[in-house]
């Protein structure tokens, strides 16, 4: 993939960041375009690998589309600054997202403000096993990477049912069950920017399996 040759186009898309600019340049983004699903599809490849119940998502079903949504999102430019694409997206999961962008760049997983039933299902996992979702966010070489749970709105009081005294009251209050590690220009362009991912995938995957089972059992 020519990381440096999206970097330059997502450039210069920002600086003119309209439907006529695209226009113009159309061709270059549809090949870079389908570089980056290329790409996507060796690497999943190489997930598939190294995780036996990885779910292959093919690059030109997981990369996202690069215009905003104006109609949600009146005031955002017509265009993103950045790909992205979403990985091991079994069906009503959550995947693992690479974004490659020119102000932010992650790779980043788990369920970002999941619907109402969706989160009532993590709660009572964590009601249920909240020691092993613990056990996982604590882990020195998880913490290393991701730090902790993305920072999102949270609940100020314990949700509806659960008592202000449980052990895991402070996971339990989360709307979002996600983490990112932010990566740099020059990591993606460095020659083992793939291992890196597959580093990042790895640790992340307790984490993601954990909620995955929460909202499909």
């Amino acid at each position: 993939m020519d990381f440096t040759g999206l970097f330059t186009f997502l450039e210069a898309l920002d600086k003119n960041n309209s439907k006529h600019w695209m226009d113009q340049n159309r061709g270059h983004y549809r090949a870079l375009r389908e570089d980056f699903i290329r790409w996507i599809d060796q690497l999943n490849t190489r997930l598939s690998q190294v995780d036996p119940e990885y779910f292959y998502t093919p690059g030109r079903r997981s990369i996202n589309r690069i215009n905003n949504n104006l109609m949600f999102h009146p005031g955002k430019p017509v265009y993103k600054d950045h790909f992205g694409a979403g990985l091991d997206k079994a069906p009503n999961t959550g995947d693992f997202y690479i974004q490659i962008g020119i102000r932010e760049s992650m790779l980043a997983g788990g369920l970002w403000r999941p619907a109402s039933s969706k989160l009532k299902s993590i709660r009572e996992a964590i009601d249920y096993n909240g020691e092993e979702l613990q056990v996982i966010l604590q882990k020195p070489s998880f913490k290393k990477i991701f730090g902790g749970l993305f920072k999102d709105e949270r609940l100020r009081a314990s949700p509806k049912g659960y008592s202000s005294d449980h052990p895991h009251i402070e996971l339990l209050k989360n709307k979002s069950f996600a983490v990112a590690c932010p990566v740099t220009r020059k990591e993606i362009l460095d020659p083992g920017f793939e291992d890196h991912i597959i580093t990042v995938y790895l640790e992340m995957l307790p984490f993601r399996r954990y909620l995955n089972h929460a909202i499909t059992v």
